[in-house]
């Protein structure tokens, strides 16, 4: 026993000392930041630069300035790799992990595949230590991917390699620019980590970029949002748009935030998705006629909708299972449902990515 504690103890000692002396960083921003809906803010880790877009709500302001869907490539062949974070605003949840919130996720390419490599985040009371995300690897050359925290503000990501080590910026693998503009699903509450939403479950499985503007409870088909929507640059565009907005607010916005968009966007493909069962609704019947509503009239007003408009399109997903167990809060699924959204959607929708040459 005390032989177990004694290497544990070297262990903990050695990190340390790697952790003090023997490092050299670079900003995160200075690799390949992927995953950007716009590029050109002054804070490169904020998604909207929210100086120029205006409208926006307290809660709307703070979250279009979390990186979440934002992953940093690079290659090394140090054998560690570690990160240093100025936060800004710093967000706490109970439904979803600080490992997601305010922490890294690290994978690292391994016979022509994205593998996980590492997770972690600093402890709130230590935000600017210095932390080492993996170690004892060995010198070959890696590709990695690394996911930002998706629900707090970055001021500086400052990623460490080893003394004497090469770090550079790598090409990135993913094709084309698919902007998906969604709710916290999008966002990726209740997620474990940072690199387990569904767009970026998709991005990893089929190799397309997706650009994340998930906006937790904010995804309203806001007429401001639609401006921002219309200066980006994209192939084509994603929407979880049904749901945050009430049956009301979606009979109200639909069709002019469609029309908005295609004027800035002809030709490009608008597609929607249907709002997920929230499991919440099993038992609570106030909630069940609520999202009972909701779904109905998204699915009624989408069928005039992909009628009415040339490049419009619907896609029904699913985030739960048979026994509806897959929810963390009734309302958010975890890891294992955002694995099944992804996967229910990613048929139909490569089916209409290819009908536009996106493949």
């Amino acid at each position: 026993m005390k032989r177990i504690f004694l290497i544990i103890a070297l262990s903990i000692s050695a990190t340390a000392a790697i952790a003090q002396d023997h490092w050299q960083f670079t900003e995160a921003s200075d690799l390949n930041i992927i995953g950007k809906i716009l590029d050109g803010t002054p804070n490169p880790y904020h998604r909207v630069d929210t100086v120029k877009y205006k409208g926006f709500t307290n809660s709307e302001n703070i979250q279009v300035r979390c990186p979440a869907g934002l992953a940093v490539l690079f290659k090394t062949d140090s054998d560690a790799i570690s990160v240093k974070t100025e936060y800004g605003w710093e967000y706490k949840a109970l439904n979803t992990m600080p490992l997601s919130y305010r922490g890294y996720d690290l994978y690292i390419k391994k016979d022509g595949k994205w593998l996980w490599a590492s997770s972690a985040a600093a402890k709130p009371e230590k935000s600017g230590e210095h932390l080492v995300l993996i170690s004892n690897m060995d010198n070959s050359e890696k590709e990695c991917m690394l996911y930002l925290p998706i629900y707090c503000e970055i001021h500086s990501a400052k990623i460490g390699v080893l003394h004497g080590s090469e770090i550079a910026p790598l090409e990135s693998p993913f094709r084309h620019r698919i902007a998906i503009f969604g709710s916290s699903y999008t966002h990726g509450i209740s997620t474990s980590r940072a690199g387990m939403s569904y767009p970026m479950q998709l991005m990893r499985h089929t190799g397309l970029q997706f650009l994340s503007l998930g906006c937790s409870g904010n995804c309203k088909m806001q007429p401001y949002f639609a401006d921002v929507l219309c200066d980006v640059k994209a192939d084509a565009f994603v929407f979880d748009a049904f749901s945050n907005p009430d049956a009301e607010m979606i009979e109200e916005r639909l069709f002019p935030f469609i029309e908005k968009l295609q004027a800035a966007h002809p030709g490009k493909p608008l597609i929607f998705l249907q709002t997920i069962y929230r499991e919440k609704r099993n038992f609570d019947k106030h909630v069940d006629k609520f999202e009972h509503e909701k779904q109905e009239t998204a699915a009624r007003l989408m069928k005039e909708a992909t009628a009415k408009y040339k490049d419009v399109y619907f896609i029904i997903p699913d985030a739960s299972d048979k026994l509806h167990e897959t929810s963390v809060d009734g309302i958010h699924p975890g890891d294992h449902g955002y694995t099944l959204w992804a996967r229910s959607i990613e048929k139909p929708l490569l089916k209409i990515l290819k009908k536009y040459g996106i493949r």
